[in-house]
């Protein structure tokens, strides 16, 4: 089970990694493919069905779908991506600054007491307990992303078209 746990962990970082540095928006789109399902995978792992099936469907399926629709539909070519020389650097120098917050979360996580109590709840995962959360507690931030999304899409269509 652990294993399982490094193996998804170390994909969707890596994928996350090429995601970040492929030059091709393509490649970028197909990567954070693999992340997604990586993180599928983890959800599994935890015993969250829902939330596992959901990022199946939802993020892995409609959303990457609606990107890559929207990759194909600008149709940008090599000469029209912009040049990035130091992105290279930026991201080397990005890995080194989170690397101590990270050596730092995981010794506050190790000095944490071992308890033999299960981490999860029964009800960790399940479509009323999360629907509950998030149409009760999240309910204005939810709608307002979604908006966000949207302008966000329709707002990159306009940049690429004036630029083509």
């Amino acid at each position: 089970m652990e294993i399982i746990f490094y193996i998804l962990s170390f994909f969707a970082l890596f994928s996350a990694t090429i995601m970040i540095y492929a030059k091709e928006p393509m490649t970028s789109a197909l990567s954070f493919v693999v992340t997604l399902l990586s993180l599928a995978g983890l959800f599994a792992l935890f015993s969250a069905t829902f939330l596992f099936l959901v990022q199946i469907i939802v993020y892995a399926g409609a959303i990457i779908t609606l990107i890559l629709l929207i990759i194909m539909f600008l149709n940008i070519q090599e000469e029209n991506l912009p040049k990035e020389p130091k992105k290279l650097r930026n991201i080397i120098i990005s890995f080194i600054v989170v690397i101590p917050i990270d050596i730092a979360i995981l010794k506050a996580l190790h000095t944490l007491p071992q308890k033999d109590s299960p981490l999860l709840d029964s009800g960790f995962g399940s479509v009323k307990a999360l629907g509950m959360v998030l149409y009760r507690d999240w309910l204005l931030p939810f709608e307002l992303i979604s908006i966000l999304l949207i302008v966000s899409l329709i707002g990159a269509i306009v940049f690429a078209k004036r630029n083509i």
